[in-house]
């Protein structure tokens, strides 16, 4: 593989290629699947146009930062360098799990960058991507969330006033549902619909006293149940994979095939799926 400089990024200017961002997804006009285009620096490509048709992506062995945009040669959650994973309030644990936020102790890495992004009203949801399953997210990140996860339903159950309040009642959910994808279940479409209001209403019930709980510290205002319907997506997919492959550029530089759907953050390939998100950052030619 070539070595990993500066230079193999600037090449980019003159090419066909580009670091990968994840895929930009939107739902489709009524009755019509949601819509995917690749990101591979400062080129885009209408997958959906491209479906049926060959797709190969060759990563040329160089990853940028997708924050500093400097050089590295390996990437950290989903495409930081190593520094900028050390240092950035937005690759630390408590966005994984907001019920552990430390903003309050004085020691948040970035407390300008936590005023703004946990500090603003967050949705917690229930979604079917491979069967029920809880989640959270920023109100301005729906529906783009659900999508990305590749959910065929979802539906916002509850709104609060912090990140960190949206990790207390998503743990208090876990208690009844799960609140990870499988990823693999998504991917081979089999999934079936669900009663989504009646799984809220059963789940509200069973946890009033937890709720209640979280009112008494936080505030009554602070935790809302939300009057909102069902939101369905459908997904341009021509066949979906019996057996799953999963390609990795880690392992194989070239990752080729006939593009038969989109899912997630997924392409559907003939010869295997492969998950653009883990790969933010590599710089990839398109073809």
């Amino acid at each position: 593989m070539p070595p990993v400089t500066e230079a193999r990024l600037i090449e980019a200017e003159t090419t066909r290629q580009g670091c990968l961002s994840k895929m930009a997804i939107v739902p489709g006009e009524q009755g019509e699947p949601v819509r995917y285009t690749l990101r591979a620096g400062e080129q885009r490509l209408d997958l959906n146009a491209r479906l049926g048709e060959p797709l190969r992506l060759t990563w040329t062995g160089a990853i940028a930062c997708t924050h500093c945009g400097r050089a590295t040669k390996k990437s950290f959650a989903q495409g930081h360098c190593y520094p900028c994973f050390k240092k950035l309030a937005q690759c630390d644990t408590c966005i994984m799990k907001p019920e552990t936020c430390h903003f309050f102790a004085g020691t948040c890495r970035e407390p300008e960058w936590g005023e703004r992004h946990c500090f603003q009203p967050h949705v917690v949801y229930l979604a079917n991507s491979s069967s029920l399953k809880v989640g959270i997210t920023r109100g301005t990140q729906v529906p783009t969330r659900w999508l990305d996860q590749g959910a065929i339903q979802a539906l916002p159950v509850l709104q609060v006033d912090t990140r960190q309040q949206s990790g207390f009642v998503e743990m208090l959910f876990k208690e009844e549902v799960a609140d990870r994808t499988n990823w693999r279940a998504m991917l081979k479409g089999e999934i079936e619909p669900l009663d989504l209001c009646a799984e809220r209403d059963r789940l509200l019930a069973r946890l009033e006293g937890g709720l209640a709980n979280l009112h008494e510290r936080f505030g009554a205002e602070a935790i809302q149940v939300l009057e909102a319907s069902p939101m369905a997506f459908d997904y341009p997919v021509l066949e979906f994979p019996r057996k799953i492959v999963s390609h990795n550029f880690d392992k194989n530089p070239v990752v080729a095939g006939t593009l038969l759907g989109l899912k997630g953050q997924y392409l559907i390939l003939d010869s295997g799926v492969i998950n653009l998100r883990k790969f933010t950052g590599y710089e990839v030619a398109v073809a």
